[in-house]
């Protein structure tokens, strides 16, 4: 048995000082959490947030879509580039191509042109045409619902695989942008870094039903009161239960 003059065993959560981007810096000394106890503050935080930012995660949902096709293209496009700036774009993108067939015999040239507001155009157009090809020659046209064969999609990873199955299907899927990154090791639910872990974690804390409701919840707050750079605690309703509030 250890003596008493000893220091207790700590996790990354006894000892934590999280830097304005989010990211685990440096570890000074705090209460120690264990497990159940965090399992029940997210309980509360998740009840926190369903108030302050209700509905479901279809209605929660920036991207204007009609379809899952339309989502899933819209998903692509948004990366590094605004939501608005993407339903800006769509309209006109749907209109010349509103199915996977039509996109996948798309004029490379036409696409870009059409979504070059987006940025990252050439990237972007290569893939939202091989991702119709692939629809078509893989699974018939129609969006598929399952993980892997969401994965196999060129243009497609774990957090656009994730926003198509909880928003488009109502299934479990826990989207990982750096707003929910950068909140959940706020919130001190996770200390990774790398998105896939911090998924892992948050599906440890989250019932499925629950998550992809919860991270868009976290990137509205993310949005407007847990900034990157200034976080406004004071507004903030988890802050009584947040490790690192009042210490950005």
């Amino acid at each position: 048995m250890a003596s008493s003059s000893e220091p207790p065993s700590e996790s990354w959560l006894d000892r934590v000082h999280i830097a304005k981007n989010g990211s685990l810096l440096a570890r000074m000394p705090t209460r120690r959490e264990s497990a159940a106890k965090r399992q029940e503050r997210a309980a509360e935080i998740i009840t926190r947030l369903e108030r302050e930012y209700p509905g479901d995660a279809a209605s929660l949902c920036a991207l204007e879509h009609e379809n899952p096709f339309e989502l899933l293209a819209a998903t692509i496009l948004s990366a590094q580039c605004t939501d608005k700036r993407v339903n800006e774009v769509t309209p006109g993108l749907f209109g010349e191509f509103p199915t996977p067939r039509s996109m996948a015999g798309a004029d490379p040239e036409r696409l870009e042109q059409l979504i070059r507001p987006t940025g990252f155009y050439r990237s972007k157009a290569r893939s939202l045409i091989q991702m119709a090809r692939s629809l078509e020659e893989s699974f018939a046209g129609v969006v598929p619902t399952e993980m892997a064969d969401l994965l196999s999609l060129p243009g497609v990873g774990r957090k656009t695989a994730n926003v198509v199955r909880s928003v488009a299907f109502d299934l479990p899927g826990l989207p990982v942008d750096t707003h929910v990154g950068r909140l959940s090791r706020r919130l001190g639910l996770t200390g990774e870094t790398d998105p896939v872990k911090v998924e892992a974690d948050l599906d440890a804390l989250v019932p499925p039903a629950e998550r992809g409701g919860f991270s868009i919840r976290l990137i509205l707050h993310g949005r407007n009161v847990c900034k990157a750079r200034k976080p406004r605690c004071d507004q903030c309703v988890l802050a009584d239960i947040c490790p690192s509030a009042g210490v950005l």
